[in-house]
């Protein structure tokens, strides 16, 4: 039987939600053994002098965790 838990990571980018999304799961591979899959909570942009200058993403990480 498996067990997996799931943890939420908020991330950044000044370049694309995408980019965001990747720096975060790139990020959590280092620390997250296991990780199954993704799901992306929420999106936010700051803006700034009517232009987007950040993107941000609050996303829920599944990982199997060791035995």
């Amino acid at each position: 039987m498996a067990v997996a838990r799931v943890t939420e990571v908020v991330t950044s980018s000044t370049e694309s939600f995408h980019d965001a999304i990747q720096q975060g799961i790139e990020r959590g591979a280092r620390t997250l053994r296991g990780m199954t899959g993704m799901k992306v909570l929420e999106q936010k942009a700051k803006i700034e002098n009517g232009k987007i200058t950040e993107y941000r993403v609050q996303m829920a990480i599944t990982f199997v965790l060791d035995d």
